[in-house]
């Protein structure tokens, strides 16, 4: 009877440990958050009259794919996850999930995201949004992230469309002005990344990828941020001359831009470890805010403008 109960036991159907705060774990919410806040922005700025129960849908599809990516992401890099203090707490590596639990959970939120969105707004949008997760989950986590110190370069095109799907949503085509919200995304990433890169590089090498402060060394990886944060407040600021977008997005830009690269020369500058993890660790804060704080003089600029002629 014994051994009966015995296999009884070994055939039994693992029963999933998890709760609802590690599906939603599973989504990235910090990440999701600023995905949302990008596409917001990229709503507000598109031309004409967008249907509030459709522009609702839109983000809420854009929320849904960008947590379907963060799901299939965290799939499958449990084992990296697992070797990372900054990571080991995430449900598949506490036991929490399996991957086959994460797998079928960010397809099912994949599929219904994009179709939802291609049904109930406009295939562009949908196709967008197909094309942000395939990117996201194939070309930079299955590709690139164990392959090459340019993962985050190359992988940041993923988290720099949402305002470009949100923007097609709105209009059903594309224009100049999203992909500037895309190019200020793309650049801002790299120095993001790498400040963090930085003071967790013990953490990435432990886990064997090859994020540039351990494929290059501190110095070289330093010098890369200063450089794309040049590059960063160029591209940022250009819109005001163009002419895409008004002054008070341009002065924003500047001042933002001129403390992102106060920052970033200072990272390299401070070589002593300890100065040193300060300074990246106030870059990346900072970075943070940059985003946002540009993202949300743009958006409230538009609204403005648009409520402007009923106020005078």
């Amino acid at each position: 009877m014994s051994v009966v109960d015995h296999n009884t036991i070994e055939l039994a159907p693992r029963i999933s440990e998890a709760e609802v705060s590690d599906y939603i774990a599973l989504l990235k919410p910090r990440v999701m958050s600023l995905v949302v806040f990008t596409a917001l922005v990229g709503l507000v700025i598109a031309p004409g009259h967008f249907h509030p129960v459709l522009a609702f849908t839109s983000l809420l599809c854009i929320a849904v794919g960008a947590g379907a990516s963060g799901a299939l992401n965290m799939a499958l890099e449990g084992d990296i996850d697992a070797k990372m203090s900054r990571t080991a707490n995430r449900p598949i590596p506490r036991g929490r999930i399996t991957k086959p639990e994460a797998m079928a959970f960010g397809m099912t939120l994949a599929f219904f995201s994009v179709i939802t969105l291609g049904i109930l707004v406009n295939w562009i949008a949908g196709s967008l949004l197909a094309f942000t997760i395939f990117f996201y989950v194939v070309i930079y986590t299955m590709l690139l992230k164990r392959r090459t110190a340019q993962n985050i370069v190359i992988g940041g095109a993923a988290g720099s469309l949402p305002p470009v799907v949100a923007w097609a949503a709105a209009t059903g085509s594309l224009s100049v002005e999203p992909l500037l919200l895309f190019l200020i995304i793309f650049f801002w990433t790299p120095p993001h990344f790498w400040a963090l890169a930085l003071f967790r590089s013990d953490d990435y090498a432990r886990a064997g990828v090859p994020m540039l402060p351990v494929v290059a060394g501190p110095d070289a990886t330093r010098l890369q941020i200063l450089l794309y944060t040049i590059v960063l407040v160029a591209v940022a600021a250009a819109p005001w001359p163009l002419g895409y977008f008004d002054a008070i997005y341009g002065i924003a830009s500047l001042i933002l831009g001129g403390g992102m690269l106060a920052l970033a020369v200072n990272v390299y500058r401070r070589r002593e470890r300890a100065r040193s993890l300060r300074a990246t660790r106030k870059l990346f804060a900072f970075s943070i805010f940059y985003l946002f704080a540009l993202f949300a003089t743009l958006g409230l600029e538009v609204a403005f403008r648009a409520i402007a002629p009923t106020i005078w």
